[in-house]
């Protein structure tokens, strides 16, 4: 019994009509007749019932007719399974990462060029705004950013982790001896952030500017490490994320929690009406595995 076979009468039981079965497949009308003759002789069975304006299924014919239908949609399932298993041979994914969360996904790369060693993996390097409007131009697959984006509706997205955002300080400085601080507490000291093109600071602009603070900006980088230098010889004050507070150098720095407290959440994100390729998809049922299950709000 073989899939055309099948084909062909499921397509007969729902025209109920040789000729019109024969149009649909591009066959003719004999051969038709002999492939349903074949599976009566196979199954030991009367199929259908021939009549003056076409034709009636039988019992079993019922019976084909449903288990052909369930075999040709696995069947179906099969080859689009198989079909994503060959693109995953070759093949290139175009991937946004931003610098704060290089360092952090460094271990997801790894394993998936383990996996996957036939796929290239071409990096566009950007601030999480950069990288979405990167998406909205076609010139990336799936990019790593802060959650929420900045342009909302126009992508889909997958939460991977989050961690505490920390004010980072130099040793002794008088906002140590705060367990936290607020909005209006930093508004009064210089402040060092990322560079506008980075999804965290439209993200942090945006909060402090609904606590009505207008938050003094006096240096812009695009690297945590330099920023880090910066505040530690007390060039003024900075927002990270835990991971990143526990890569600077330890001794000369001092860290608090935001009040009230903020949380960075990291995911990504791609085009919402644009289906992901099978490299893409790969990469995020990975990143899903390894980095954990999605976060909720802060």
């Amino acid at each position: 019994m073989d899939l055309k076979s099948l084909e062909c009468f499921l397509i007969l039981s729902r025209t109920g009509n040789f000729t019109r079965t024969a149009e649909q497949l591009h066959l003719t009308q004999p051969t038709v007749s002999k492939m349903v003759q074949k599976l009566e002789q196979q199954l030991g069975q009367n199929l259908v019932r021939r009549q003056p304006h076409g034709i009636a299924l039988t019992e079993a014919g019922q019976h084909l007719a449903q288990t052909a239908a369930q075999m040709l949609a696995q069947w179906q399932q099969l080859e689009g399974q198989v079909n994503a298993l060959s693109a995953l041979e070759r093949g290139t994914l175009k991937l946004g990462i931003c610098p704060m969360v290089s360092p952090l996904a460094a271990p997801l790369l790894s394993a998936y060029r383990q996996r996957y060693p036939g796929i290239t993996l071409d990096f566009y390097e950007d601030g999480g705004y950069g990288c979405e409007k990167a998406l909205l131009n076609d010139r990336l697959a799936i990019s790593f950013t802060a959650l929420p984006t900045t342009h909302l509706g126009e992508f889909a997205s997958q939460s991977l982790v989050r961690y505490p955002l920390w004010v980072c300080l130099p040793k002794g400085h008088p906002l140590a001896d705060y367990p936290a601080l607020d909005w209006a507490t930093l508004a009064r000291h210089p402040v060092i952030f990322y560079n506008e093109d980075f999804a965290l600071t439209q993200w942090l602009t945006r909060l402090s500017q609904r606590a009505g603070v207008e938050l003094n900006v006096v240096l812009r980088s695009a690297q945590w490490d330099f920023i880090g230098a910066m505040v530690e010889v007390g060039l003024g004050l900075t927002i990270l994320p835990q991971p990143i507070c526990e890569r600077l150098p330890k001794g000369q720095l001092e860290f608090r929690p935001l009040s009230p407290a903020l949380n960075w959440e990291i995911g990504l994100i791609w085009r919402q009406r644009l289906p992901l390729d099978a490299p893409a998809e790969a990469f995020l049922a990975l990143a899903k595995t390894m980095m954990g299950q999605p976060a909720t709000p802060a």
